[in-house]
Parts: C-alpha cells; sequence; structure tokens
C-alpha cells in the first residue's frame, strides 16, 4: 500500500566517536520540462527560477545530484522550439542537470539526433537501460551512471516507456529494441550495487495514471503497477515521469521489512510538468557501511500561481531566479522575437482542438491543455490535414487526394486572429516531414479502424482512442456499437464511396508514415516518398496563398447505430472552445426529408468522438436495401452520407388454385403462387406441401406454377404454400384449402 507524503524525514542516527559522519545526499528531480523556459501564469516557474531553486538548494545540502526522468526537450514552447531546444539544453547545463533518463521526445528527431547533436550540447548524462541495438544486442546508450559524494557512491539507472514505438517516429529508432522496463533495471541496479554503489536510484520515464499512491500497486500487470512492484530490493527510490503528475509516495519493500533495515519504504516520486516542482529526496547514509539510517521525501513547489487568490493571476516565485539562466532565456526570447514575428495572415475565428470532461472535473475553458480531447474531431486537425493533402497535390508531390493528420502532433489551438510563424509553430513544433503514398480502399479503412487503439502486442494503450484529421472531401461513418474492425460503416471521398481495390494518393506526416501512434497500416503504403516538405513550412506556403481562412465546423464523420425503433446518430459536434455547434440536425432518405432531430450536446467524459447526439425514429422501410442518409446541420455545414440497412422487405404472397370444381381421382390442381416485395417481383423459391408430399420450385419473374397430382380421397385438403425469403425478403406461408368432390 502506497503513502502520500509531504515533507518527512525519519531521526538521523548520531555517529559515536570511532564512526564516520553519516552523509546527507539530496536528490533533485524534475521530469517533462518540454522546454517551458519562460514563467508562465500558471505553475511552470521557468528555467531561470528553476535553476536558482537547485542551486539553493544545493548550497544547502552540498551533496546534491540534480536529474531527471525525460521529456526535457522536444513539445517545446516556441523560444525553445525555434531553436531547436538549444537554449533549453544551456539552462539545464548551467542548472547542473547531472543525469537523465531519455524520454519519448528526446527522440523526437531520431536517436542519432539524440547521440550526437543533443548529447554533444548537454553536459549531463543521458541513460536508458531498455534501449537496445537490434544489431548485437549492446545498449544503445549507457544504461547507468554513478556520482560521488563524499565516499557515498550513488548510482542512478534510467528507462523509457515501454510504449516507445507508438509515440515517436519507428523510422527514427529503426535498429532499436525497446526492452522489459523492470528487468533490464532490476540487471542494471545489480550491477551497480557490485560495483559499490550505496545507493540506486531508478530514473524512469514512465508514470502513474493518478496521483492516487494507494492505488498505484493495486495492478502489477500495469505499466506502471509492474514497475512499482516489479524493481528489486536493490532500487532505494523510483522517480517517474511521462503522466505529466505530481505525487509523493512510499511503498513498503519486503525485504527490507524482515531485513530490519531503519528504513522500510521506498519513494515513489514525480515533479509534474514544465518545472512547476521539484522533488526532493534526502538519503542519510551511515559513512562505514553505506546503509541508508534515515531518509525524506518531498514536493517542492516553485512558484505560487496566485498566492492571495484575487486576481489576475500573478505567478509569485517561491526561489530566486538564476541571473545567468536569465540571459540564457532573454537570448532565446530575442531571436524567437525576430524569428516568430513574420505575419502568416489571418483567421476569421480559432481553429481549435478538441475538448473533453475531464475525470478531475476540471473546467475546460480554463486549461485546454489538461482536458485536450485527442479522440474528437477537431477544426484544427482537419485544417492541417487539409494543408498537407494541399502541399502534396502537384504531381511531383505525389497528386494526393487524402491526408490524414494525428491528434497528438497538434500541441496548441491556432487562435488568430492573426497567425505568426511563432504561432504556427508551436501547433506543430516536430518538424516532421510530409510523406506521400499510395493506400488501397481497404487499406484506408483499416487505417480508420486503427483509430480504436491497439499497440504492437495487441493492448489497448492509455489513449484508447486517436481521432485522426482529415482533409476537405474525405468523409466517414461507423458505428460505436459495433464490434472492434468492423465499426467503419462507409467512406466516401468527393461524395463518391471508396472502392476497397481502387488505389488512393494520401499523405501523412512522417511519424504516422512509419506507423506512429498505433496506426500500423500505414507502415505499409505502396510507393512511399518523402515530399521533403516539412510539416511547418507546409502551412507557413498555405497561409501565403490562401489567407485569410475561415473556419470549417462541418463534421467529417458521424456516427450510427441502428436499432429497430431508432437510428442512434453521434459526433454531431467538435468540442473546441469556441466552436459551433447545431442545434438540430436535418436527415433525408434521398429526397425524402424524414424531419428535423434535436441535437443534444455535452462533453464526451470519456476520450472518444461521440459528442453531439441525436435520435431518429426508424422509419426506414424494410426493403432489405441499404439506404444512404443523409444528415445536414445549418449551422455547421455538416452534411454527410451515414448508410443504413434496413430489414428484410415483407413479401407479398398471394395463392390461387384451378380449376374451381375437382373431383376426386379425376383433376389435376394448378397451384399458382406469387410473390412481390418493395414493389417488384421477388426471386427465391416457394415449397407446396399436401400431406406428406412437397414440391419445390424457383420463382419466375415473382410467379410459379406447381400442378397438384388428382386427389384419391373426397373432402376438404390443406395445401400449405410457403415462399423461403431471400437476402432481401422475408420468409411467408400461406395455407389453402381445396374441396375435392365425388364423382
Amino acid at each position: 500500500m502506497g503513502v502520500a507524503l509531504g515533507a518527512t524525514s525519519l531521526a538521523v542516527l548520531a555517529a559515536s566517536p570511532a564512526q564516520a559522519a553519516p552523509v546527507q545526499i539530496q536528490i533533485l528531480a524534475t521530469n517533462d520540462f518540454h522546454g517551458r523556459l519562460l514563467p508562465e501564469s500558471g505553475t511552470p516557474a521557468g528555467a531561470a527560477v528553476l535553476s536558482g531553486a537547485v542551486k539553493q538548494l544545493s548550497a544547502e545540502k552540498p551533496n546534491t545530484a540534480f536529474v531527471a526522468a525525460g521529456d526535457l526537450i522536444g513539445a517545446s514552447t516556441f523560444e525553445s522550439f525555434i531553436q531547436q531546444d538549444a537554449p533549453t539544453i544551456d539552462a539545464l547545463n548551467e542548472a547542473g542537470l547531472d543525469v537523465s533518463a531519455v524520454g519519448n521526445h528526446e527522440l523526437d528527431q531520431g536517436f542519432a539526433d539524440l547521440e550526437g547533436r543533443v548529447q554533444d550540447r548537454a553536459d549531463w548524462d543521458y541513460i536508458v537501460a531498455n534501449l537496445r541495438l537490434e544489431a548485437d544486442d549492446s545498449h544503445a546508450l549507457a544504461p547507468t551512471a554513478t556520482r560521488d559524494f563524499g565516499g557515498v557512491q550513488v548510482g542512478f539507472v534510467g528507462a523509457v516507456t515501454e510504449d516507445l514505438r507508438s509515440l515517436v517516429s519507428p523510422a527514427g529508432i529503426e535498429g532499436l529494441e525497446v526492452t522489459d522496463i523492470v528487468a533490464e533495471v532490476n540487471d542494471a541496479a545489480a550491477d551497480l550495487k557490485a560495483d559499490g554503489a550505496d545507493i540506486v536510484v531508478m530514473l524512469v520515464h514512465e508514470g502513474a495514471p493518478n496521483t492516487n499512491c494507494d492505488t498505484m500497486d493495486d495492478d502489477p500487470d500495469s505499466a506502471f503497477g509492474s514497475i512499482v512492484t516489479g524493481a528489486s530490493p536493490e532500487i532505494d527510490a523510483i522517480v517517474s515521469g511521462h503522466t505529466h503528475l505530481a505525487y509523493n509516495c512510499s511503498f513498503p519493500v519486503a525485504e527490507w521489512e524482515e531485513a530490519d533495515r531503519l528504513v522500510t519504504e521506498r519513494p515513489v516520486v514525480s515533479a509534474g510538468q514544465y518545472g512547476s516542482n521539484l522533488n526532493q529526496l534526502v538519503f542519510t547514509v551511515d559513512g562505514d557501511t553505506g546503509e541508508v539510517l534515515a531518509k525524506s521525501q518531498a514536493i517542492l513547489p516553485l512558484q505560487i500561481p496566485d498566492p492571495d487568490g484575487t486576481g489576475p493571476k500573478v505567478a509569485r516565485p517561491l526561489y530566486p531566479a538564476d541571473p545567468a539562466v536569465e540571459t540564457i532565456v532573454a537570448d532565446a526570447v530575442e531571436t524567437a522575437n525576430e524569428l516568430g514575428a513574420e505575419e502568416l495572415g489571418g483567421v476569421s475565428g480559432p481553429f481549435d482542438r478538441a475538448l473533453w470532461e475531464a475525470p478531475d472535473g476540471t473546467d475546460p475553458g480554463t486549461d485546454p491543455d489538461i482536458v485536450e480531447n485527442r479522440g474528437g474531431e477537431s477544426t484544427l486537425g482537419n485544417l492541417v490535414a487539409e494543408v498537407q493533402r494541399w502541399a502534396t497535390e502537384p504531381e511531383e508531390f505525389g497528386a494526393a487526394e487524402i491526408a490524414f493528420m494525428n491528434p497528438g502532433g497538434l500541441r496548441a489551438n491556432m487562435t488568430g486572429p492573426t497567425v505568426t510563424y511563432r504561432q504556427a509553430a508551436g501547433v506543430q513544433p516536430f518538424a516532421n516531414t510530409l510523406v506521400n503514398m499510395d493506400l488501397t480502399g481497404a487499406q484506408i479503412k483499416t487505417v480508420l479502424e486503427q483509430q480504436w487503439q491497439r499497440d504492437a502486442d495487441g493492448e489497448i494503450p492509455s489513449r484508447p482512442f486517436l481521432r485522426l484529421g482529415t482533409s476537405k472531401g474525405f468523409e466517414y461513418s461507423y458505428d460505436p456499437a459495433a464490434p472492434e474492425g468492423s465499426r467503419i460503416t462507409g467512406i466516401w471521398l468527393n461524395d463518391e464511396p471508396i472502392v476497397a481495390a481502387d488505389s488512393y494518393s494520401v499523405t501523412v506526416n512522417s511519424f504516422l508514415a512509419a506507423g506512429g501512434d498505433n496506426f500500423h497500416e500505414l507502415a505499409n503504403g505502396a510507393n512511399k516518398a518523402d515530399t521533403g516538405q516539412v510539416d511547418l513550412e507546409a502551412m507557413v506556403e498555405y497561409m501565403e496563398e490562401l489567407a485569410p481562412l475561415e473556419v470549417d465546423f462541418a463534421q467529417h464523420s458521424v456516427g450510427a447505430t441502428v436499432t429497430d425503433d431508432s437510428i442512434e446518430l453521434s459526433s454531431l459536434a467538435m468540442t473546441g472552445a469556441n466552436d459551433v455547434v447545431d442545434d438540430e440536425v436535418e436527415v433525408f432518405d434521398g429526397a425524402e426529408s424524414l424531419g428535423t432531430f434535436p441535437v443534444e450536446f455535452d462533453l464526451s467524459t470519456e476520450p472518444f468522438d461521440e459528442a453531439g447526439t441525436a435520435t431518429v425514429p426508424n422509419t426506414i422501410p424494410g426493403d432489405g436495401e441499404v439506404h444512404l442518409l443523409r444528415v445536414v446541420g445549418a449551422e455547421t455545414g455538416t452534411e454527410i452520407l451515414v448508410p443504413v440497412e434496413s430489414g428484410k422487405a415483407a413479401p407479398n404472397l398471394k395463392v390461387t388454385t384451378k380449376p374451381q370444381k375437382v373431383v376426386v381421382d379425376r383433376t389435376k390442381v394448378r397451384v399458382i403462387v406469387t410473390v412481390r416485395a418493395a414493389g417488384a417481383a421477388a426471386t427465391g423459391r416457394i415449397e407446396v406441401k399436401v400431406g406428406d408430399r412437397t414440391r419445390k420450385t424457383k420463382l419466375d419473374g415473382g410467379r410459379a406454377v406447381v400442378e397438384l397430382k388428382p386427389f384419391g380421397n373426397p373432402g376438404k385438403k390443406n395445401v400449405k404454400v410457403k415462399y423461403l425469403g431471400n437476402g432481401s425478403t422475408e420468409s411467408a406461408s400461406k395455407t389453402v384449402t381445396i374441396n375435392v368432390l365425388r364423382r
């Protein structure tokens, strides 16, 4: 069971005269900094205050290591992004960062970039134990690092999330194998101890899904639960990241309890995100034996967003800003202002990302970053997809007909009213190139089905649904209640159905083209060609030619679940803070209006694309046909086709017999059967049964005649006629009675 801790400590045991004095070791940790150089109105304090805090705390406790759990760079704000995070690296160098685990965003530009440019500029060591070279199974980077403090050896072992392949471009980590975190870290920890380490700290770019310490070790099969429960007793602390949550937990270690150690619980911590806090771990170590005599742990906030609660929000730093880092940040801002001030053009309103009602109930209007819904359709996602289709529409770039955009590649809204280079770069900070390929209609369907996520091992990841942005003219319908793999019910390109066997020219960014975000089918595209165009450059050129841009609120996909009584429509609304939504939609079956139906709108409480629902009574005639319903929203401009399979048609079965007078042993009776369905002659077979005799025959033009032999006995005879039905028409039966007379 985990215990949530504030600033806690155990008494330090006094040393006897014959013993070396105990040594205090302080570990200060950060994670998921993401190039947040500047302070913000919320909790991020900025690089200068972060560095100032580290230097002040280190002065108070000289035996200090400043460490990180990854994602220091990548997905950065413009001031850092525009210089490929060089200012962030310089600021962390000045702060004295000693060692960091590799995060997935360290690999945004590929392993070669991390191993070369980034590591060359960084004064700290990047370590990762569970990243190996496929060629010889050696470690891709050093798995561990060691620091010496007053004769006490502190070892660090690094690890990166096992979901790495779905989070970075597979092409960027080609030739690397992502291995099991727990097994690799435990082996490395054993090596560190064998080499004399007194304390071992795990730095892992993987994190808890929530901040509840009581539940972190409940599921040993989960990504983080396996780390908390599986880390060996050789590991004295776990510093984590990746999920951007702040927690300060402590878990008992059975082997420590059995050995009667003075410290029996292991810290499991994370500092949240963007330099908002520091984790502080303080170990008191016996100078002779290396035994941990005491430990304390705390989360140290670096600033208070609104100290008196009166607003407007004015943050108060809790530590002095480091002047050296202030200079680095000021230079970065100056460069960013020069490069980012260029105006690209106007927009009629904000192009927003989708939102959802977060589990903690956060108001989506106050912090879109917290409640961004990567499972929802967005005006921004569709715009970026259209930009990429437009950029690769020329023949030399592949004559693109369709483009898809992954929602995780959109890191900020495009608010306008005038879009600058800085704002456009903030939307797409990863500098992906555009890749064109050929996909069959069947492959396109598979790509859309893969929005319901499965990782390479077939498991559902933490984000179970990722809604692709789609370019203009591309639309599809789906049934959210259908079984996995068969949810997509119709796909259209410029109002023409996508044909499974036909080939289409499709553009995606290089991250998706390599199968990123678990869109595995995109890695199988034919005639794949990197156009060399960068996504941001495509946006710049698009705006230069076509701005000002109008926000398009039309849905590119709509959900429909059909029951006997109703057609439940969903995904009728965008969910961005500024998006227009329809109060009602009109539904047409061909030229006939089925009526106008109110749209209920609530933010999704799950990260899917179901916001905006309407119930349409199922009045589709049972004719066995597929009816293409047209859903029209006047306010948003939505006009999308939804195929609905009607039930089988009810047949009109008529049976007559001739002649009217039937005499025993003399008269042959003709049974005349006609079957019509949905206003047309039916096809199929009929069955005529008299007593124990049965005759079957095919309908011809909806009609069949069966001749019966003379009856041997007088009286009333029942003739049972059954139409056996077909793929679009129900079966039906009827009984007629023939009165057989004596001679």
